[in-house]
């Protein structure tokens, strides 16, 4: 398993750390929702939570810092799986969710651990900065 290499990359916020507050708000938000017994509190807070560890999961895994491929590998195979259900519903058999969750999953796979060792590569052999 590769480690990491270098410094984390930087914020696109200009040092302020908004993702690391969307991911602690959005965990208070889960908490406050999580004791009043769901609702919009836990909707919203898991929601920004998410947004907040995309980015940061994101930053680091396409500068090649470290690899987040398979939870961004995740993420567009939920989206199919969230349309499929409701477009079509679920099926009889739960298992037929899967068929057009499968290949998305695999070849969001494949592309983005290409993408994370063509950034790892260039960080490893980009000289240091002065």
């Amino acid at each position: 398993m590769l480690g990491t290499v270098g410094e984390r990359p930087p914020g696109p916020f200009a040092g302020l750390p908004v993702s690391e507050i969307a991911i602690f708000a959005g965990l208070v938000g889960v908490v406050v929702g999580w004791i009043d017994g769901g609702g919009p509190a836990l909707v919203v807070g898991a929601i920004v939570c998410g947004l907040g560890v995309t980015e940061v999961t994101a930053r680091e895994h396409f500068s090649g810092f470290r690899s987040h491929t398979t939870l961004l590998a995740a993420l567009p195979s939920a989206g199919v799986l969230a349309f499929y259900g409701l477009v079509i519903g679920a099926p009889q058999q739960r298992i037929l969710l899967l068929a057009p969750v499968i290949p998305v999953f695999v070849l969001c796979f494949w592309l983005l651990r290409r993408s994370f060792e063509s950034a790892r590569h260039a960080r490893v052999v980009r000289p240091p900065s002065s």
